[in-house]
């Protein structure tokens, strides 16, 4: 949703009564009426292209990447020295996914469950109202995927507002930053928000490394005992799990940028758009969570990894009161993830099925809101342990998915159709006849499902291979599976079912 004149499109079939009236009244207000459909070439005019740079920037520059570096520390007693070389391996490598993936907006104007299509196709489901495809599967997937990371979002954003104050608690805190989250995407322009609002978080860290930097020295200078493989190759997944799955929805951000500038120019301003601020959050992350095994106060607040907006305002407290400012500042900033959260969650939905996409995308905005406020509050005070402290959990089970997703549309783009966005006809978005059927797509995906059971290892479930020392090893062998099995079915798809591209 966006306020730019390019943004405003009234949908072809206009609703009637006052069902109408509100549809013209948020379309005047600036609301994005833009449905699901390719953006057309003449559309994609956009040339500021570093804006892609600062979308992935904000939406990472935040106390999520914070919470996600803490788990080493916290959650698999890694000292710090061995926490930030695996970070730095980790971001490094994993960073390249989302980038890559972002390149399809401006070169296709497809958001990035309609581009699934192209792979996943419709594997020849028809009823008497439309045609289901493929693509439905992935698409499902992400709509939870998205609503679960609102809710672990707005719950540590809630947490660190209600940090500051007694009388704040973390229900109030929650609503706040869902509205907040709400509010960006409905009336602001949200490019030219996340241009701007990485500045407190930026603020906020330099603080915290400037109040407490003699006792992350004294952290660093530890000498934790060694980590075994399978720690490391655990925390590295879990690492790797909280980037990869941006990946479902980097190409949303791009569908009206200009096609006119190289790939490896929009690969680059997202590979920096995500590396450097999830290297900076996961690092001090780490370094703080470390710390707080050395400082009483700090280790009160975190309460034992539970808490890590009670760690953050802790180490601005001796500031006073500009680090309670600042703590609520960069609490409230967590809404520059949340707000494209729920754009990516409303372009999901509408995809799953012809019949969803008849409604405009602020409906189902709506729909994750009143989701997410109600659940994200039980979550906070009945289920914390599940939403909060295992939230790195939970982005290692979407981590699972949605590698394999991208194993699958990769390996189409690279394999199939040579790396050349020209074998791509977007105007078969929707046409079935001129789709891949999806037998590849999917058999390859429950294949990588398949081998991701043995391979991990979860707070609620471990694997036999996993359980045998490997660590998690799910991400990296339903990823060389699925490319694998996918690339075969696929010449099979094409040479005996008559694919086409």
């Amino acid at each position: 949703m966006n306020a730019s004149k390019e943004f405003l499109e009234v949908p072809a079939q206009k609703p009637s009564g006052f069902f109408q009236l509100v549809i013209l009244k948020l379309a005047t207000w600036g609301v994005e009426m833009q449905g699901i459909a390719p953006v057309p070439l003449e559309e994609r005019t956009d040339r500021r292209w570093y804006q892609m740079f600062f979308v992935w920037f904000s939406a990472n520059m935040n106390i999520l990447a914070f919470s996600t570096g803490s788990s080493g520390p916290a959650f698999f007693s890694l000292g710090l020295v061995d926490s930030v070389i695996i970070l730095i391996v980790v971001d490094c490598i994993c960073c390249i996914v989302p980038a890559y993936m972002a390149v399809f907006g401006p070169k296709l104007g497809t958001r990035s469950m309609v581009l699934s299509r192209f792979s996943w196709g419709h594997v020849l489901i028809k009823s008497h109202i439309c045609d289901y495809y493929g693509a439905i599967l992935p698409s499902v997937l992400n709509v939870f995927s998205m609503i679960g990371f609102l809710i672990l979002n707005c719950i540590i954003g809630g947490q660190t507002l209600a940090s500051v104050s007694s009388r704040l608690d973390d229900t109030l805190g929650i609503v706040i930053i869902s509205i907040i989250s709400l509010a960006v995407l409905v009336e602001l322009n949200v490019t030219l928000f996340e241009s701007i609002a990485w500045i407190p978080s930026v603020i906020a860290f330099i603080l915290m490394l400037g109040l407490n930097g003699k006792t992350l020295i004294q952290v660093q200078s530890y000498q934790a005992p060694r980590p075994s493989p399978a720690t490391v190759i655990s925390f590295a997944s879990t690492i790797a799990s909280s980037i990869l799955s941006w990946c479902t929805m980097t190409a949303d951000y791009g569908v009206f940028h200009s096609p006119d500038a190289s790939a490896f120019r929009l690969f680059m301003y997202s590979y920096l758009g995500f590396l450097v601020p999830s290297l900076t959050g996961h690092i001090i992350g780490a370094a703080f969570a470390a710390g707080a095994a050395f400082v009483p106060a700090w280790q009160e607040a975190f309460g034992n990894g539970n808490n890590v907006g009670g760690l953050i305002y802790a180490t601005l407290s001796p500031a006073g009161g500009f680090g309670a400012f600042m703590t609520v500042v960069v609490s409230l900033f967590s809404s520059t993830a949340c707000a494209i959260t729920m754009y990516t969650f409303a372009t999901s939905f509408m995809t799953v099925s012809p019949l969803f996409a008849r409604l405009p995308q602020w409906v189902y905005v709506f729909i994750s809101e009143a989701i997410l406020i109600p659940v994200a509050i039980v979550g906070a005070n009945k289920f914390y342990t599940t939403f909060s402290f295992h939230d790195h959990m939970y982005s290692g089970i979407i981590g699972y998915w949605t590698i394999i997703y991208f194993a699958i549309v990769c390996t189409e783009h690279v394999i199939f159709r040579r790396s050349s966005f020209s074998t791509y006809n977007v105007s078969e978005w929707d046409i079935p006849s001129r789709l891949p059927t999806g037998i590849a797509a999917v058999v390859s995906f429950l294949c990588g499902i398949g081998i991701v059971i043995p391979c991990m290892k979860q707070a609620w479930y471990e694997g036999p291979i996993a359980r045998a020392g490997t660590g998690d090893i799910g991400l990296y062998t339903s990823f060389v599976l699925t490319i694998v099995v996918y690339a075969v079915l696929r010449y099979m798809e094409i040479r005996w079912i008559d694919g086409r591209w």
